[in-house]
């Protein structure tokens, strides 16, 4: 009967041992699987918006040398884009309270609870 006893307690350590190096391995790879997307998000998000940058520069290199032409001067063509962006700085510092901080507020608490059920119906899948 004692015999029985130990190895059944001997079986409940291993066990144990066994379900909590499963439980290890587990958040190993779950630690793994959340690092890989949110580094493939940084990356994504990364490009987009050097991607956005360089056609917002080249734009606006654009409307300059186009405006001067029309001007025919460099300064008048570069001036006038400059005025431009002093004014979409001026809205933006106006506005920025009540309306833009709001958007970009909701679209980032929106984009976090958009891959929070993704990775949800991912664990759910499996």
């Amino acid at each position: 009967m004692e015999e029985k006893k130990e190895k059944s307690i001997e079986d409940l350590f291993l066990q144990a041992r066994e379900y909590l190096d499963t439980r290890v391995e587990y958040t190993r790879l779950y630690l793994v699987k959340r690092g890989s997307k949110l580094f493939a998000d940084v990356v994504t998000t990364s490009i987009v918006a050097i991607c956005f940058t360089l056609a917002f520069i080249l734009g606006t290199i654009t409307l300059a040398l186009f405006l001067s032409t029309l001007f025919h001067s460099y300064t008048a063509g570069f001036g006038c884009v400059s005025l431009i962006y002093l004014f979409l700085a001026i809205i933006v510092f106006v506005t920025k309270d009540n309306f833009i901080e709001k958007i970009i507020a909701n679209f980032i608490i929106r984009k976090y609870f958009k891959k929070l059920e993704e990775d949800e119906d991912d664990e759910q899948k499996v």
